[in-house]
């Protein structure tokens, strides 16, 4: 979703048209293909696009500048009148060419990106307090995202979060379960080498290391840098990337107070930096 009728409205021809004009340009295009294609044909159509392109106008500008310093920890709750409360937790995570990845890849993975993580088994499975919980981590250029969300009724939004954040102290303490690891690798290779059965997933691939100017690595590569991580690695990565002074927080919800209640239980002054 990108908008109610208000705001999409009160978007002008004008401004869409220039918006188009100043990004859609040859210097800020990457163009990724996978699939029944030939290599050559295909460049030599975007090259005669290209210098089409470069006829009538110059490069275009980067997008944006590299992020040079992490936002500071806020707070932002969006009111409604939902059954669930929806809730984020997050902080800024590593950039796609640190070699930190696979580590915070794994993290992710005994966290909470799969049936048998901690938060899926704590909060889901063991005490049924919530329908849908998991992590995510993303890695860009120069930066990253890395966090867990949760939905659940009012009265267990607390406990979740409490939940949650003693797993989090868990892994950082490197109280590491017998196995936890290992299954948290063989899960993570499973799926990436399931996503390359998917065309559209090849191409992503292909896309994502050419914006970000990355090593384009083969998958017996990954795998061998997937099973190197040790579990000191992965203990020092959640208490560097997840201590509790980085993280921010967000939802949705009947009640801030509530939600801003259950905050406090992670991290006591958090909810004093609100952002609109």
């Amino acid at each position: 979703m990108i908008g109610n009728t208000d705001v999409i409205s009160s978007v002008g021809r004008r401004a869409l048209t220039s918006y188009h004009q100043t990004m859609y340009r040859a210097g800020n295009v990457v163009v990724a293909a996978a699939g029944n294609l030939k290599h050559d044909e295909l460049v030599s159509r975007l090259e005669r696009l290209q210098r089409k392109e470069q006829k009538t106008s110059a490069k275009g500008p980067k997008v944006r500048a590299p992020l040079v310093r992490p936002p500071q920890p806020s707070v932002r709750f969006q009111r409604k009148r939902t059954e669930q409360y929806h809730v984020c937790i997050g902080a800024p995570g590593i950039a796609r060419s640190d070699r930190r990845r696979f580590t915070a890849s794994l993290l992710d993975a005994l966290l909470g990106g799969s049936a048998s993580s901690r938060l899926f088994q704590e909060i889901r499975e063991k005490r049924g307090m919530a329908y849908s919980v998991y992590t995510f981590a993303s890695q860009y250029t120069d930066t990253g995202l890395i966090g867990f969300y949760v939905g659940t009724r009012a009265e267990n939004v607390a406990d979740c979060l409490e939940i949650a954040n003693e797993q989090i102290a868990e892994v950082a303490n490197g109280k590491l379960r017998k196995g936890e690891l290992e299954r948290a690798k063989e899960n993570l290779k499973g799926r990436i080498l399931l996503s390359m059965e998917s065309t559209s997933n090849r191409m992503s691939r292909l896309g994502k290391s050419l914006i970000s100017d990355t090593e384009l690595l083969s998958i017996d590569r990954i795998a061998a840098e997937v099973d190197a991580v040790q579990p000191d690695a992965v203990a020092e990565l959640a208490g560097v990337l997840l201590a509790p002074e980085k993280l921010s927080a967000s939802g949705i919800g009947p009640s801030e107070e509530r939600f801003r209640e259950a905050v406090r239980r992670i991290k006591p002054e958090l909810p004093a930096r609100a952002a609109a």
